[in-house]
């Protein structure tokens, strides 16, 4: 028999059922055929024992069958038809023993099998619906639980697959660049290869961590953007104004990298126009890219990931949303820092 958690409750209830049945509805009978109190209550008790365990198993009979949270209405009906059987077989049962056997000293009557076999039933709906509710209860969160786990389960699997985007994504445009730089200058090329190391270790690094600081990402910003001029010259500028308050912040990994990528990748870069990255911070905590904003006339082969990873990111962290404007003359993208302390008490 399945085993259920509710010592206590019978424990407590099959005493009390017992007193209360006894007192309310049986005492005035009992006194006037001067039956003894002490044996009146000790039957009671034994029939309330009897009752309470026909119940439990009902309720039982009721789980096996129908167990699962969206099966409750054929549970309840299949434990309603029990108890009405069980227990109406069982007080009749026993009201005719006493009354062939003349236990109480005088004949059952019809109004005594009728109110014998009904006062059980004041007292099996409160005990079914405690067991139910309890066990509606515990059902409802252990589905809650499990929805949240399998939710939580997918949203990480879709954040490894967004960070999974950024390693190849990153190579390629990399390879590409010491690709040109072979030909053109074989030495710095190979100085090349060693920032790109460096750089590299970082991706590596960062990239199995939801989150990094703001600190992190400006001294890798700074490293990558030294391999772009050394592949484009001064036609390239970066300038950083980041509030010394916001450093200790936090941001997805590489989002600077993938921002700064896009603009050299779809906006022209000459020496006498270089192409401006302007990074900044706002009092409000949130960290603005701003780059020059002038298209190549050759439309570059794009698959957007860039910019679709970093709202993935935010989106899937529970942040809020990363904000783009473009205008004329440049294209911004407002990236919302996360607070170390907020980060850490959501996710606990």
């Amino acid at each position: 028999m399945e085993q259920l958690n509710d010592r206590w409750l019978r424990f407590v209830g099959i005493p009390l059922t017992a007193i209360l049945g006894n007192f309310i509805f049986f005492q005035p009978d009992n006194d006037a055929h001067h039956i003894s109190r002490w044996l009146a209550l000790g039957l009671s008790l034994a029939e309330s024992v009897m009752v309470w365990e026909a119940v439990r198993w009902g309720i039982i009979l009721g789980r096996r069958r129908f167990p699962r949270l969206n099966q409750t209405t054929p549970r309840i009906l299949t434990q309603a038809g029990w108890f009405i059987v069980v227990i109406v077989i069982l007080r009749v049962g026993t009201t005719y023993i006493y009354d062939v056997t003349r236990f109480w000293g005088y004949p059952m009557s019809f109004r005594a099998y009728w109110i014998n076999t009904l006062v059980p039933f004041l007292f099996t709906v409160p005990i079914a619906a405690i067991y139910e509710g309890r066990y509606l209860y515990r059902q409802w969160w252990t589905t809650y639980y499990e929805a949240e786990r399998l939710k939580k389960e997918n949203l990480q699997s879709q954040l490894d697959s967004l960070k999974s985007q950024i390693n190849p994504h990153f190579l390629f445009n990399s390879l590409s660049t010491l690709s040109s730089l072979v030909t053109e200058d074989p030495k710095l090329a190979e100085k090349f290869i060693d920032e790109l190391a460096s750089v590299y270790r970082y991706v590596l690094q960062t990239n199995e961590q939801p989150l990094t600081t703001l600190t992190s990402e400006l001294q890798f910003i700074r490293a990558y953007f030294h391999l772009l001029q050394m592949r484009f010259g001064r036609s390239v500028e970066l300038e950083v104004a980041v509030d010394e308050r916001c450093n200790g912040f936090l941001l997805p990994p590489l989002t600077l990298q993938l921002l700064v990528e896009n603009a050299v990748k779809h906006n022209t870069a000459l020496p006498t126009r270089p192409l401006l990255v302007r990074i900044y911070t706002d009092e409000a905590n949130n960290l603005f890219v701003v780059n020059t904003l002038r298209k190549k006339q050759n439309v570059v082969p794009s698959n957007r990931t860039g910019l679709a990873n970093i709202r993935s990111k935010y989106r899937l962290l529970g942040q809020p949303d990363v904000v783009i404007r473009q205008t004329d003359e440049c294209f911004q993208v407002m990236i919302p820092l996360i607070e170390a302390t907020r980060y850490e008490y959501s996710h606990h």
